[in-house]
């Protein structure tokens, strides 16, 4: 088992400003920070990243979305086509710091909406695409771990079940899922149910309160959660997500609209502590 922290409470692109920050997480004791990937314009950013942490021995995972342009259930070729090619380039990103894996919602684009359900032809083209973004990460060697939100912020996949049927579909060895308290908290029944069904595909964990606040101090039902991942003996990453108003365009996406937590660094060290005595 080990500890790692989302960056995004703080930044949507790491850089050397940040290298205090990268010291103050290590000597709480995380393993790993995830990363998020949104501009992939630049290969220097990330390598210097990449030596930055070697140099700390912090592990290193990953978070992306797709847009609308890049979207995997597209009925539109080109646009599944851009969904690969964004993909492989964030993990190209990802290489540059050791990126074990790439997580967030690469089944379909973020905040996008039909008015509908998902239907057949929508999975049968996610299918499609994340296997061909799949041979991408086995090459790179970056396991891609596909999460499931809740109804309000997309309507492919939004439950454990949905999201394990997907993944099963998928087949790949380099295509698995992620499970996330936060969503589970809004559409599962039992948390420890839903991780059940999908053990055999989750690869990485998000630990997010449900009001995106220190973990621990909210309505999650934590002994489910963390009870139902001891009972199917998942031992690898726990990272804390959680998000701020340090970036305005962060806070909106995230609708976050006012303060959740004293401070950031404490939020580090209570939601650190948190896991370290559940798991």
């Amino acid at each position: 088992m080990k500890i790692g922290m989302n960056l995004l409470l703080w930044t949507d692109m790491v850089t050397a400003e940040h290298d205090a920050l990268l010291d103050q997480i290590k000597a709480i004791g995380f393993d790993s920070v995830e990363i998020p990937i949104f501009d992939t314009s630049d290969l220097a950013p990330y390598k210097r990243l990449g030596d930055r942490l070697k140099s700390l021995g912090l592990g290193a995972t990953a978070v992306t979305v797709m847009s609308p342009e890049t979207n995997p259930i597209s009925p539109d070729k080109a646009i599944r086509d851009a969904a690969v090619a964004h993909l492989d380039r964030v993990m190209e990103c990802g290489q540059q710091f050791g990126c074990e894996i790439l997580c967030g919602p690469t089944h379909s684009a973020i905040g996008v909406f039909s008015g509908n359900g998902p239907t057949e032809d929508e999975f049968k083209a996610g299918v499609e695409t994340l296997q061909r973004a799949g041979e991408k990460a086995q090459a790179r060697n970056i396991k891609i771990a596909t999460e499931y939100l809740n109804r309000f912020e997309i309507y492919f996949l939004t439950t454990a079940a949905q999201a394990s049927r997907f993944i099963k579909a998928v087949n790949h060895p380099y295509v698995k899922m992620m499970y996330d308290s936060f969503h589970g908290h809004i559409e599962e029944k039992d948390q420890a149910k839903a991780i059940a069904s999908c053990a055999n595909e989750t690869i990485h964990v998000h630990v997010s309160e449900n009001d995106r606040g220190i973990p621990g101090t909210g309505q999650v039902d934590w002994d489910s959660f963390f009870g139902g991942f001891k009972t199917t003996g998942y031992d690898g990453y726990y990272t804390i997500e959680a998000f701020g108003r340090a970036l305005p365009a962060l806070a909106a996406a995230t609708k976050v609209w006012r303060d959740l937590f004293p401070d950031a660094m404490g939020l580090c060290r209570d939601g650190f502590a948190f896991i370290k005595k559940s798991v």
